[in-house]
Protein backbone atom coordinates (compact mmCIF):
# COMPACT_ATOMS: atom_id res chain seq x y z
CA UNK A 1 0.00 0.00 0.00
CA UNK A 2 1.34 3.39 -0.51
CA UNK A 3 1.26 6.41 1.12
CA UNK A 4 -0.20 9.38 -0.03
CA UNK A 5 0.16 13.48 0.56
CA UNK A 6 -2.61 15.11 1.91
CA UNK A 7 -3.42 18.86 0.19
CA UNK A 8 -5.14 21.89 0.94
CA UNK A 9 -5.28 24.96 -0.80
CA UNK A 10 -4.98 28.29 1.47
CA UNK A 11 -7.36 29.78 -1.32
CA UNK A 12 -9.84 27.26 -1.86
CA UNK A 13 -13.21 26.83 -0.11
CA UNK A 14 -13.18 25.62 3.28
CA UNK A 15 -14.02 22.03 3.21
CA UNK A 16 -17.17 21.23 4.63
CA UNK A 17 -16.23 17.92 6.60
CA UNK A 18 -12.99 16.01 7.76
CA UNK A 19 -10.93 15.94 4.75
CA UNK A 20 -8.24 17.14 2.35
CA UNK A 21 -8.99 19.13 -0.67
CA UNK A 22 -6.22 16.27 -2.55
CA UNK A 23 -4.31 13.83 -1.96
CA UNK A 24 -1.74 12.50 -3.84
CA UNK A 25 -1.05 9.80 -4.67
CA UNK A 26 2.23 8.74 -7.00
CA UNK A 27 1.77 10.80 -9.63
CA UNK A 28 -2.40 10.71 -9.33
CA UNK A 29 -4.07 13.98 -7.44
CA UNK A 30 -7.53 13.19 -6.28
CA UNK A 31 -9.68 15.98 -5.63
CA UNK A 32 -12.43 15.95 -2.65
CA UNK A 33 -15.50 16.90 -4.01
CA UNK A 34 -15.17 20.81 -4.95
CA UNK A 35 -18.27 23.00 -5.30
CA UNK A 36 -18.76 26.87 -6.14
CA UNK A 37 -18.25 28.18 -2.46
CA UNK A 38 -15.90 31.11 -1.68
CA UNK A 39 -13.31 30.69 0.66
CA UNK A 40 -13.76 32.62 4.28
CA UNK A 41 -17.44 32.81 4.06
CA UNK A 42 -20.79 30.68 3.58
CA UNK A 43 -21.73 32.66 0.34
CA UNK A 44 -22.39 30.45 -2.64
CA UNK A 45 -21.59 32.68 -6.01
CA UNK A 46 -25.26 32.36 -7.80
CA UNK A 47 -27.24 31.20 -5.11
CA UNK A 48 -30.15 33.79 -3.02
CA UNK A 49 -30.88 31.91 0.00
CA UNK A 50 -33.73 33.60 2.46
CA UNK A 51 -32.95 34.21 6.37
CA UNK A 52 -33.78 30.62 6.97
CA UNK A 53 -31.25 29.53 4.60
CA UNK A 54 -33.71 28.46 1.70
CA UNK A 55 -32.73 28.72 -1.48
CA UNK A 56 -35.01 31.61 -2.79
CA UNK A 57 -33.27 31.87 -6.81
CA UNK A 58 -29.96 30.10 -8.30
CA UNK A 59 -27.79 30.70 -11.48
CA UNK A 60 -26.22 28.04 -12.48
CA UNK A 61 -23.92 29.35 -15.02
CA UNK A 62 -22.41 31.41 -11.85
CA UNK A 63 -22.11 28.32 -9.84
CA UNK A 64 -20.48 26.12 -12.98
CA UNK A 65 -17.98 29.17 -13.18
CA UNK A 66 -17.22 29.58 -9.75
CA UNK A 67 -17.09 25.34 -9.02
CA UNK A 68 -14.10 25.32 -12.08
CA UNK A 69 -12.37 28.13 -10.81
CA UNK A 70 -11.73 26.47 -7.33
CA UNK A 71 -10.95 23.25 -9.14
CA UNK A 72 -8.13 24.95 -10.70
CA UNK A 73 -6.91 26.67 -7.52
CA UNK A 74 -6.75 23.20 -5.98
CA UNK A 75 -5.04 21.69 -9.38
CA UNK A 76 -2.56 24.54 -8.97
CA UNK A 77 -1.93 24.75 -5.38
CA UNK A 78 -1.39 20.76 -5.72
CA UNK A 79 1.39 21.31 -8.20
CA UNK A 80 -1.12 20.04 -11.24
CA UNK A 81 -3.25 21.83 -13.82
CA UNK A 82 -6.40 22.53 -15.37
CA UNK A 83 -4.79 20.59 -18.42
CA UNK A 84 -3.58 17.61 -16.30
CA UNK A 85 -7.11 16.68 -15.19
CA UNK A 86 -7.79 13.48 -16.62
CA UNK A 87 -11.19 12.34 -15.15
CA UNK A 88 -13.93 14.40 -13.94
CA UNK A 89 -17.51 13.27 -12.41
CA UNK A 90 -19.75 15.83 -12.29
CA UNK A 91 -22.79 15.86 -9.57
CA UNK A 92 -26.20 18.11 -10.63
CA UNK A 93 -29.06 18.66 -8.10
CA UNK A 94 -31.24 19.53 -11.52
CA UNK A 95 -30.53 17.44 -14.80
CA UNK A 96 -33.24 18.85 -16.36
CA UNK A 97 -33.37 22.18 -15.95
CA UNK A 98 -29.32 22.93 -15.43
CA UNK A 99 -27.41 20.34 -17.89
CA UNK A 100 -27.40 22.85 -20.98
CA UNK A 101 -26.17 25.48 -19.07
CA UNK A 102 -23.82 23.55 -17.54
CA UNK A 103 -22.43 21.24 -20.65
CA UNK A 104 -22.08 24.81 -23.01
CA UNK A 105 -19.81 26.15 -19.53
CA UNK A 106 -17.80 22.73 -19.29
CA UNK A 107 -17.62 23.27 -23.13
CA UNK A 108 -15.92 26.46 -22.82
CA UNK A 109 -13.48 25.60 -19.81
CA UNK A 110 -13.02 22.10 -21.20
CA UNK A 111 -12.04 23.47 -25.04
CA UNK A 112 -7.98 21.96 -25.20
CA UNK A 113 -8.38 19.65 -22.63
CA UNK A 114 -11.03 17.31 -22.78
CA UNK A 115 -11.02 14.67 -19.53
CA UNK A 116 -13.29 11.65 -19.21
CA UNK A 117 -16.31 12.60 -17.78
CA UNK A 118 -19.22 11.34 -15.93
CA UNK A 119 -22.63 13.59 -15.35
CA UNK A 120 -25.15 12.19 -12.60
CA UNK A 121 -28.13 14.07 -11.20
CA UNK A 122 -28.27 13.14 -7.33
CA UNK A 123 -31.19 14.62 -4.52
CA UNK A 124 -28.86 17.09 -2.92
CA UNK A 125 -25.79 18.43 -1.59
CA UNK A 126 -24.28 19.23 1.65
CA UNK A 127 -24.30 22.56 0.95
CA UNK A 128 -27.55 24.46 -0.64
CA UNK A 129 -25.43 24.18 -4.19
CA UNK A 130 -26.18 23.21 -7.69
CA UNK A 131 -23.03 21.26 -8.97
CA UNK A 132 -19.79 19.54 -7.40
CA UNK A 133 -16.89 18.14 -9.38
CA UNK A 134 -14.81 15.29 -8.03
CA UNK A 135 -11.47 15.25 -9.95
CA UNK A 136 -8.39 13.10 -10.74
CA UNK A 137 -5.42 15.00 -12.48
CA UNK A 138 -2.15 13.66 -13.23
CA UNK A 139 0.95 15.64 -10.85
CA UNK A 140 4.58 15.57 -11.69
CA UNK A 141 6.43 13.59 -8.90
Amino acid sequence: MSTSDKINSSKAPEPVGLYPHARKVGNLLFLSGVGPRERGTKIIPGVEQDEQGNVISYDIETQCRSVFNNVRTILEASGSSWDQLIDVTVFLTNMKDDFKTYNAVYAEFFADNQPCRTTVEILSLPTPIGIELKCIATVDS
